[in-house]
């Protein structure tokens, strides 16, 4: 059973995880790009390249020139995205999906049959159905596909309204018990979500280290709207009855010699890919960037604890982007993205200040990631 929540989100910039721009790239039937999306469901073109253009020329004319990473996800970097998840260097896709199989079956003895999943930033529901396939162990199977299944219903949130659309088309067929709600918003922004009957729980489910592209400020601030939008003041039912869960997933690893090689392989893919912003720029916003012209740089930084990616300038130079002239002078840097990596403390401390308590935490053998289940 399908319904549609698809309005238009409030605001065009929207923060989600790379994994339907992975799906896409190896030939998926996701139809729509992921990432970080500067986009609309349904743009008009010359929309989308004056998007761009504002986004970027934002970060170019600041006294330390950055670009969103919004701007990541074209169709080539969709294609280049897929292909660092495939390099041996790159741990996080491997990692998380082996954590996530094995947890996926206690976590979901922690839940009664008939709850609702909850995915923010889900355009593709390879991860979601990890989770959608786990049974009740107290069920006794039907023969239908998540007739003893211990969600019932399944709300997938992003901005992209056709990967929407095309998550419920595929598990409509894959899944008929499975009830499927998609809502089209930026969930960076405060989300209702739709009327639901018959639930036993809800469980909101953030996987992919998507929380380590944000600042800690605002992703502090999301989970803190993610808790009001789960169990908002007010809400009737006890915990008892109705208990409410957060499986958030991040990134663990602070050591600089498996996190370097992962953002700087030595293939140059990731480089190819933080550079294919500049062909973006060009093509979409009237830019005169030479891309061979600047360096891939990937920076631990210790004191903030996270990756940093940047765009290196090779000589002095001035480039146009949408009309503007935009000096460059040698060694000067574009700031594309960062990544934080969270030690436990740290972590705990965010999701607290967010009103949520940790009850349950898993890390895979290495400890590079971890999965951590919120009430």
């Amino acid at each position: 059973m399908t319904y549609d929540d698809e309005a238009e989100p409030e605001t065009s910039v929207v923060f989600s995880g790379a994994r339907g721009a992975a799906r896409r790239a190896s030939g998926g039937q996701n139809a729509s790009p992921n990432g970080q999306v500067l986009t609309r469901p349904r743009p008009e073109a010359a929309a989308v390249s004056a998007q761009a253009a504002r986004a970027a020329l934002g970060g170019l004319t600041a006294p330390r020139k950055t670009l969103p990473p919004s701007l990541f996800y074209d169709e080539e970097g969709c294609r280049l995205f897929y292909e660092i998840t495939k390099l041996p260097e790159y741990y996080l896709t491997r990692t998380e999906f082996r954590l996530l199989e094995t947890t996926a079956p206690e976590v979901t003895s922690l839940l009664p049959a008939g709850a609702t999943l909850v995915e923010y930033g889900a355009s593709d529901e390879t991860k979601a159905e990890i989770l959608l396939r786990q049974t009740n162990p107290a069920g006794e199977p039907d023969g239908e596909p998540n007739g003893d299944s211990v969600f019932r219903s399944y709300i997938p949130i992003d901005v992209a309204a056709p990967a929407l659309r095309a998550i419920r088309d595929r598990l409509a067929d894959r899944r008929p018990g499975l009830t499927v709600i998609p809502v089209t918003a930026d969930f960076m922004r405060p989300i209702a979500l739709p009327a639901r009957r018959s639930e036993s729980a809800l469980m909101g489910f953030f996987p992919g280290s998507t929380i380590g592209n944000l600042e800690p400020g605002p992703a502090v601030a999301f989970l803190r709207r993610a808790r009001l939008t789960l169990h908002p003041e007010g809400w009737p039912r006890s915990e008892a009855a109705h208990p409410v869960r957060f499986l958030l997933g991040f990134d663990t690893c602070r050591d600089p010699a498996r996190l370097l090689p992962a953002y700087d392989d030595p293939a140059g893919v990731t480089a190819r890919f933080n550079r294919n912003l500049l062909a973006r720029l060009n093509r979409e916003a009237g830019g005169t960037f030479d891309p061979d012209d600047f360096a891939h740089r990937a920076v631990w930084n210790e004191a903030e604890s996270r990756i940093e990616m940047h765009l290196v300038s090779r000589s002095a130079r001035t480039v146009m982007l949408a009309g503007q002239k935009i000096g460059f002078a040698r060694g000067e840097t574009i700031h594309t993205e960062n990544s934080y990596k969270y030690a436990p403390e740290r972590m705990r401390a965010m999701v607290e200040a967010a009103g949520w308590s940790r009850q349950r935490a898993w890390t895979d053998p290495d400890g590079l990631f971890a999965l951590w289940l919120l009430a």
